[in-house]
């Protein structure tokens, strides 16, 4: 029964997707694999593969969309893009945008079958840098930043690029970040040197997430 079920034990809910997601897999992500690499490898590496898109569409249809947004973020999204969602059906496009409400833990079972094949995670719109930027503006974003920022990354439409490496420092850990911002009267100024920055050469990229360091004296 649910009831005797421990706390890593996949509910009903997280098996019927993962199933779902693995027969996705096996019947369109693995046979395009060796095309999707001959691509990456080529003079059009930085082109979209057609048959991408026409999976992204599939695998929205499916509910295979945004899987990785927790709960709480959504529940947050919810309340300020869609406030007249609670009037409108549970399988509207709009609620499909937010994700299936799955906890981390639960994501963590279809994560492990999206890992499998370097190009399935952005199939189903859950791969990075995408989704680390989603989250940020899920979590902290306005209403304004979310309307022109989020949905398009919700819907697949943009992708986005994030700038944390840099040249001089062990970029992994951010306690070492020297790039800095500044307020300056009414602008920003930002210094430092960014380089390999996770999906810049993307032409879907509309946005760029910088990982500064706001104490400049640090």
């Amino acid at each position: 029964s649910t009831k005797d079920q421990g706390k890593f034990v996949p509910s009903e809910k997280v098996m019927q997707l993962r199933n779902k997601l693995m027969k996705f897999m096996e019947d369109y992500i693995y046979p395009m694999e060796s095309e999707f690499y001959k691509r990456a490898h080529s003079t059009s590496r930085w082109t979209i593969h057609p048959e991408e898109e026409k999976l992204k569409a599939l695998a929205k249809r499916e509910g295979l969309w945004n899987l990785f947004i927790p709960l709480d973020s959504a529940a947050r999204a919810r309340e300020l893009l869609f406030e007249d969602m609670s009037h409108g059906s549970p399988g509207s496009s709009e609620e499909l945008l937010l994700g299936a409400g799955l906890t981390n833990l639960e994501y963590g079972y279809l994560c492990e079958i999206m890992g499998r094949s370097i190009w399935a995670p952005q199939i189903f719109n859950c791969g990075p840098p995408d989704t680390g930027n989603m989250e940020v503006l899920l979590r902290y974003g306005t209403k304004e930043q979310q309307k022109q920022w989020l949905v398009p990354l919700l819907e697949g439409k943009i992708r986005s690029g994030f700038a944390m490496t840099e040249p001089q420092v062990a970029s992994s850990d951010a306690t070492n970040i020297e790039c800095s911002i500044s307020r300056q009267g009414d602008f920003y100024v930002i210094n430092g040197t960014k380089w390999w920055t996770s999906g810049a050469m993307d032409p879907r990229g509309r946005q760029i997430f910088l990982h500064l360091n706001i104490n400049s004296n640090r």
